[in-house]
Order: C-alpha cells, then structure tokens, then sequence
C-alpha cells in the first residue's frame, strides 16, 4: 500500500498507488474526483497536501481573444524545451447545455498536447464568481503533488471579479490586446495590484503602442513616489533614448521592490515569448529573495483554510433537518419584523455550535 494511504477506501488506496507511479489515467480520474467533489476527494487532498508546494505557479488572465492560450502553449513548449514538466489548468466558460467545458483552449493547445511531459485540464467556470472554478486551485495542488515542474492556469476574463487568479499562482500574467485601449482606463485599481507582468498581445496591430503607454502610465500613477529614483519605466523616459527601456527594474532606494513590466508579444508568430519567460525568471527570483513567495504561500494557505471552513459549515449546517425545521419555525417572526435576519442567522449559530464542532 501506497505511504500515506492507511485507513483510506481500498478504491482510492489503489488510485494514489496507480497516481505515484505516475499514470497518467491515474492523474486524470483524481484531478475529476477532485474537480466534482466526489466521495472521498477531501482524503485525496490531504493525504497529497504534504507532497505540494514544489512547483512554480503561474496565473494568465485576460479578456476573450487575447491569445492567452497561443501564449501558455508558446511557455509551455518554451519550458519542455528546458526539460520541464507543465501540468495546465484552462478555465473555460460554461456550456449552457450541458454545463461542462467548452474547451476551446483545449483545442487551441493541441500542439504540445500530445506531449507527455504536459497535461492539459479544462475546467468550466459553472457561474463561478471571475471566470475561476471553485476548484481550481485543488486541481493545481493535485498536478503540483504529481510533480509537474510549473502549474499554468489560464482563466477567462479580466477586472474585479478576476482578482482570484492571485490566490492561485505565485506570479499573475494579465495579457492586453490593442483593442483594450479604451477598456484600460476603466480598469479596477485592484487588477492593476495583482498583476505581475503585464503583456500586450498581437503587438503588430495599431494601437499597441498607445496601449503599452497607458499602462505604464497608470503603473506610474498607482506606484506614485516608488518611481523617483527610477532612471526609465519601461521606456516612458524621455531622458533615455528610445530602446533604452529595462523590464522589472528596481529603485535604488527600494531594490526589493517589483516593478511590473509591460512586455509586447504576437504569440502567434513565438515573437516576444522568451522575453517573457525571463520575466517570470525574473520574478521567481525576485520572490524567492525577498521573501514574498513564502508570504504569499502562506495567505494562499490560510485562505484555503477559511475555504475548507465555509464549505464544511455550509455542508453540516444546511444538511440538518433540524436547523432547516428551526429556521421554519422563524420564518413568522421574521416576517413580522420581530425578529431581524441577523438575530436568527446568530442564534442559528449559538444553536449548531454542538453540531458544526463534531461534524
């Protein structure tokens, strides 16, 4: 029997032993058994959460049409050129007609699909709040116990609502098409905090310039006084020649401060990718030397602590007949304005206290 699996069913016993031998079957059923929450997925995870934490995660967001999957495939390739495994999470819209996938970025990576050193999952959003599964980031930690080198995910979208892709990766790729131009200045403040690397996509289109300064321009404005001592940002510095421009530079005054690059691509074409792929050279490095990937892993653990919580509370809390008979027996006195919704919900709580605490 596999280490770690005393006391599981023998049926997950011998898919965590075909899952360490590293089948790929294997890897599929449990990212599925994970993925839609089937009997006995919560012992798949925590028999496995000791194995998680090697790999380097990378979050891709961006509107519809941005080519963000042209560009996970173009890393993708990039890295299994290096001798690197890439387990891929796609987060796709959901089907309307049978709620799964429409796996179109599925289609769009063919190219490295058939490699074995690269596993491609599509996940639908199911109205998932910002495009990103629920179960997003479980599957991830699944492909980081199976030891895949870097976890992509690539989720649908961009704005406020796409901030989770934060809690998911250790660096946040947000990719921009010249089309975005008038977009770009209602963008939330919090999507310009996340981002690590900006890309400009199909940086051959009009517009690509203009874009690429509006950004830099609004990283200027929400770093304010960080950029005094900047020599050039990104080349928006008219005392530096024109190419001077660095990516990811730091002041002098604060040399353990990210600045995000704002890179330009036409991924269709491969041109501008290594580029990025120094980039995020750049920022596993910088994370690791200042500490920030330690920090941002451990509010990645917390939060999935509160996750767990809430979802265990709403499972062992809504699932008991009595606390639905009970908020019945309420609905009169709520009703009548003699009870407020915050008075039940808290004597609900007091009431099941017994209840959520032995499960």
């Amino acid at each position: 029997m596999t280490a770690g699996t005393t006391g599981l069913p023998p049926q997950l016993s011998r898919l965590l032993a075909e899952f360490d031998d590293r089948r790929p079957a294997a890897l599929a059923r449990t990212v599925s058994l994970v993925e839609n929450r089937r009997d006995g997925f919560e012992l798949i995870l925590s028999t496995l959460y000791s194995r998680v934490g090697r790999a380097r995660r990378i979050g891709i967001t961006g509107p519809p049409g941005a080519g963000k999957s042209t560009i996970t495939t173009r890393l993708a390739a990039l890295a299994r050129e290096g001798g690197q495994s890439v387990g891929i999470v796609a987060v796709d819209p959901t089907s309307p007609f049978t709620g799964g996938a429409l796996l179109g970025d599925r289609i769009r990576m063919e190219s490295v699909a058939l490699d074995p050193g690269i596993f491609i999952r599509s996940m639908a959003t199911r109205g998932s709040l910002g495009g990103l599964a629920a179960a997003t980031r479980e599957v991830a930690d699944v492909l980081d116990a199976f030891g895949f080198d870097r976890v992509i995910v690539e989720t649908v979208g961009v704005g406020q609502s796409e901030l989770d892709i934060a809690r998911v990766a250790d660096t946040s790729v947000v990719v921009l098409v010249p089309e975005s131009g008038d977009a770009i200045q209602t963008m939330k403040a919090g999507l310009m905090e996340i981002a690590d690397i900006f890309v400009i996509n199909k940086a051959d289109r009009p517009g690509a310039d203009r874009l690429k300064h509006e950004v830099e321009l609004m990283l200027g404005y929400r770093l304010g006084q960080g950029y005094r001592d900047i020599p050039a940002h990104h080349g928006v510095d008219l005392r530096r020649p024109k190419g001077a421009a660095t990516d990811g530079v730091h002041s002098e005054r604060e040399p353990d401060r990210w600045t995000p690059p704002v890179l330009t691509t036409v991924a269709e074409r491969g041109e501008g990718i290594d580029a990025l792929a120094s980039a995020l050279g750049r920022h596993a490095d910088y994370l690791v030397r200042t500490g920030e990937l330690q920090r941002r892993r451990r509010a990645r653990v917390r939060d999935r602590v509160v996750d767990v919580v809430e979802r265990l509370v709403q499972r062992r809390l809504w699932s008991d007949a009595g606390t639905q008979a009970w908020l019945d027996e309420q609905i009169p006195a709520l009703e009548a304005g003699h009870l407020t919704p915050y008075a039940a919900a808290t004597a609900l709580l007091e009431r099941s206290a017994a209840q959520l605490a032995k499960g």
